[in-house]
């Protein structure tokens, strides 16, 4: 994955690490990167990161109910 660096004014009450953490979630959760690309960008391992993604209710998994079908066979 190549990179760019970005430099963001945050409100106060907001850190940079929970900033991370919520830009990760959501770049994910839109598919613009991996699970091991959000993990990274937040500063988790991969294991951690999914179970944050429960926290915010994001899928690990995001099949649209054809391909999950099709993915079981059914």
């Amino acid at each position: 994955m190549s990179t760019s660096a970005l430099r963001v004014d945050l409100p106060l009450g907001l850190s940079e690490d929970e900033a991370k953490l919520l830009l990760a979630v959501k770049l994910y959760e839109v598919g613009k990167v991996s699970l091991g690309q959000a993990a990274k960008i937040a500063g988790f391992s991969k294991r951690t990161f999914m179970e944050i993604l429960g926290r915010y209710k994001v899928p690990i998994f995001a099949y649209s109910p054809e391909e999950l079908r099709q993915e079981l066979g059914l």
